[in-house]
C-alpha cells in the first residue's frame, strides 16, 4: 500500500496542535493524529491505552503545556509524545498505538503498514 497524505507540514508546529485523520484499525473506523515533537512528526491512534476513548482535550489538542507529553482528557493518563510510552496514570505501562509517518516535500504522509484507510481529510465532528 502506498503512502497516504495526511496534512501539510505547515499544519504542525513544534509542541502545538495535532492534526486528526481517520483510519481503519482492526476493522473499526477510528481517528488518529499527528503532532510535531523534537522537530519530527509523530503519529498515534487517538485511543487511550487505558480505555479506548479519544484523548484530545479540545479538538486537536493532545499535548500538555510542555509540548512533549500527550495527556488523555478522560482519565489523565500521560504518554511520551516521541514514542507513545506510558509515563503515568491509569495507562499502567501500556503504550499508545504508534503509526508510521514521514515528512517530505512539505507534506506529512502515513505509511499504512497493512491498515486500510478511509478518507484522510481532517475529521469533521
Amino acid at each position: 500500500m502506498s503512502d497516504i497524505k495526511v496534512c501539510a507540514s505547515s499544519d504542525l508546529t513544534e509542541g502545538g496542535m495535532g492534526f486528526r485523520f481517520k483510519v481503519l484499525y482492526n476493522g473499526e473506523e477510528t481517528s488518529a493524529f499527528v503532532v510535531r515533537v523534537d522537530n519530527e512528526v509523530r503519529s498515534f491512534l487517538n485511543r487511550c491505552s487505558h480505555v479506548p476513548v479519544e484523548m484530545d482535550w479540545n479538538y486537536g489538542e493532545f499535548l500538555d503545556d510542555s509540548g512533549r507529553i500527550i495527556v488523555c482528557a478522560t482519565h489523565g493518563a500521560s504518554y511520551d509524545a516521541t514514542d507513545g510510552q506510558c509515563l503515568g496514570g491509569p495507562c499502567s505501562g501500556n503504550p499508545l498505538v504508534r503509526l508510521a509517518v514521514s515528512e517530505r516535500d512539505g507534506e506529512v504522509y502515513w505509511q499504512p503498514e497493512g491498515l486500510v484507510t478511509v478518507p484522510v481529510d481532517g475529521i469533521e465532528d
